[in-house]
């Protein structure tokens, strides 16, 4: 394969609020803190041992806003976008860098109006091209194999 992928889907919870910053009249970026949780059992030790790992998310414009709008600390979330490492310098000259997640697709998985009216949740995909959909094959189903499953 000659291609490469840089994709990343997470499901976390909100650290923090959407912060965000305006460039122009249309232009925007929201910025947020997401959880993820890893918890194992220590097999020397049995003990449950639970890791959080920290990601920067990014959101542009439209989807900024609705973040904004719609999620606050603590919500869970599914992000789907992939990983950008930016360069800056700080306040006192140092070349630092960040590691952010770039986010292109995201469904609220905890909303407020769900919880008061029954309401699904909120997904958010930018319009994107229309592709021509193809059926899947299928085959049928054939009753008289052996297979134990």
């Amino acid at each position: 394969m000659s291609g490469t992928l840089n994709k990343v889907m997470l499901i976390g919870h909100l650290g923090d609020e959407v912060k965000m910053h305006y460039f122009d009249d249309r232009n925007c970026v929201g910025r947020f803190p997401l959880a993820t949780n890893e918890t194992y059992t220590n097999k020397t030790t049995n003990e449950r041992v639970s890791n959080t790992e920290w990601h920067n998310i990014v959101v542009r414009n439209k989807a900024a806003e609705i973040c904004e709008k719609y999620l606050s600390k603590g919500d869970k979330v599914y992000i789907e976008g992939r990983i950008k490492t930016r360069k800056w310098t700080d306040d006192k000259g140092m070349e630092r860098y960040s590691t952010e997640i770039q986010c292109t697709d995201f469904t609220f998985l905890t909303n407020k109006n769900e919880q008061q009216q029954g309401q699904p949740s909120t997904t958010y995909q930018p319009a994107q091209p229309q592709q021509p959909t193809q059926n899947p094959v299928v085959p049928e189903a054939d009753d008289d194999d052996d297979l134990p499953f």
